[in-house]
């Protein structure tokens, strides 16, 4: 080990009002010395694989990685990694159709023992709405009473899911609103889950990429998905869903978000939770969106996903005993790492979970597609006001 670098990580962390061997929950205990060189050279990359290998440990994990987020500490240890990721992102399109398909391989197929053990029994993978909820189930639910509220689903409506996950949403919507749905995901377990549950709904679970969507639906919704789609390709995603859209119809983006644009994601995120994987900003999704939709409402949510988060993490653990015939301690540490770094993520403000609720623009020249030509069923309800700030939960 260098003889500098425990002395600059030790400043570094006392920064963040973490010591090393103290006896607070938020102070690290370093159990091999090539820590410190290690954090220095690869930053959050090297400081998420070392706590894997059990190099270090914290009583308070996920207060630990508040205080280095809240204190931008990622800004000080600037690496060649950083850089690179930058450098690739600019040059080729990461998340092309070709490679559409690693993030359900990588991430979603890891096995559903893992996700059943996790989440509620809605099988629900995004921000939860703790605003009048006391459990997991209640705020998942809430959180799509939300949306589709904001839809304003009506009884025989044709509905898109981008990015339906286990299907949860689409079976609630089919079961208490009546709807006609499809899915699409890029996930094989979660397609075949998917299907299983909705079976006898009216609602069909499709294996594709979003942009071989060409049918045109009442009403759209994507939650948790955008944020695989990559920067080069924000402008083709909005074109899809325009062209899916009927003019009178609604769609709501929801998706996790970053207050500065960047078109490339944390290294230790890409290479071991979420491949391929990059958060918009504001501005990205309104550049995107320009000439093609109106935005009806914006509402942030991300006060909601750290108890959302750290119920998972609760679940996660206290499973772990029967996931861990299939799994070892490293991939404990890893998922446990995740968790608790995203919950810190979102304590810090850093990053944030808004809901876009959007309608067609007007357009005169805009061809029919399939089912275009139909009469709306229901008359179109004035759009609400979602413009809000929510609390912390």
């Amino acid at each position: 080990m260098p003889i500098g670098a425990r002395k600059i990580v030790s400043q570094l962390l006392a920064e963040c009002n973490i010591r090393i061997g103290g006896d607070a929950p938020c102070d690290i205990r370093v159990k091999n010395e090539d820590f410190y060189s290690r954090a220095l050279v690869d930053g959050s990359l090297g400081l998420g694989e070392s706590y894997m290998e059990g190099w270090w440990d914290v009583q308070d994990l996920d207060g630990f990685l508040y205080r280095l987020v809240n204190a931008r500490a990622d800004e000080r240890v600037w690496t060649w990694r950083t850089v690179a990721a930058h450098c690739v992102a600019s040059v080729f399109n990461l998340q092309k159709r070709a490679r559409a398909f690693q993030i359900g391989e990588r991430h979603y197929d890891m096995g559903n023992d893992l996700y059943e053990s996790m989440l509620d029994e809605s099988m629900i993978y995004s921000c939860a709405y703790w605003e009048s909820a006391t459990t997991l189930e209640e705020a998942q639910k809430a959180k799509l009473e939300l949306i589709f509220r904001k839809l304003d689903l009506q009884a025989g409506q044709r509905v898109l899911d981008v990015g339906c996950g286990w299907g949860g949403a689409l079976k609630l919507a089919a079961t208490e609103y009546g709807i006609e749905g499809v899915g699409v995901t890029v996930s094989r377990a979660q397609a075949e889950y998917a299907r299983k549950i909705c079976e006898g709904l009216s609602v069909a679970i499709l294996l594709k990429d979003y942009r071989d969507l060409h049918t045109v639906f009442d009403r759209i919704f994507s939650v948790g998905m955008f944020e695989h789609v990559g920067a080069k390709n924000y402008r083709t995603y909005m074109e899809t869903m325009h062209r899916s859209l009927r003019p009178d119809g609604r769609f709501l983006l929801h998706t996790i978000g970053a207050a500065e644009a960047t078109n490339h994601s944390d290294p230790w995120i890409v290479k071991y939770i979420f491949p391929n994987s990059m958060l918009p900003s504001q501005g990205q999704i309104t550049r995107a969106l320009e000439g093609l939709f109106m935005i009806d409402g914006w509402q942030r949510i991300g006060a909601h996903y750290e108890p959302t988060l750290l119920a998972w993490r609760r679940n996660f653990e206290e499973n772990w005993p029967r996931l861990k015939a299939s799994r070892d301690e490293r991939f404990y540490r890893m998922w446990r790492f995740y968790l608790s770094a995203s919950a810190a993520a979102f304590r810090a403000g850093t990053i944030d979970v808004w809901q876009a609720l959007l309608s067609p623009k007007p357009d005169r020249k805009r061809k029919s597609g399939p089912g275009e030509g139909i009469q709306p069923r229901v008359a179109r309800a004035p759009a609400q006001s979602f413009n809000s700030r929510m609390p912390s939960a």
